[in-house]
């Protein structure tokens, strides 16, 4: 999948932050939670992706949530 850097810049916002589940960001952009990891490693120094991945990983809000019927929506996403 090709995106735009706003995209991929949505995606790493989404993915630091501490409520979205990683289900939200499938849902919104089509990314299974290893792909997410992908773009991250990618995108970030070698640094900040390895305190993301040690921030994220078993956290409950970040995993297995069900997204039915929860609103996900940042503020910061209305232009994407």
């Amino acid at each position: 999948m090709k995106f735009t850097i706003a995209e991929i810049d949505r995606i790493i916002e989404m993915a630091w932050e501490d409520r979205t589940p990683f289900e939200a960001i499938e849902f919104q952009f089509g990314l299974k939670e290893n792909d997410v990891r992908k773009i991250m490693r990618e995108n970030m120094k070698e640094s900040s992706f390895k305190m993301w991945r040690e921030r994220v990983k078993g956290r409950a809000t970040k995993h297995g949530r069900n997204i039915s019927g929860l609103r996900f929506k940042s503020k910061n996403q209305k232009g994407i």
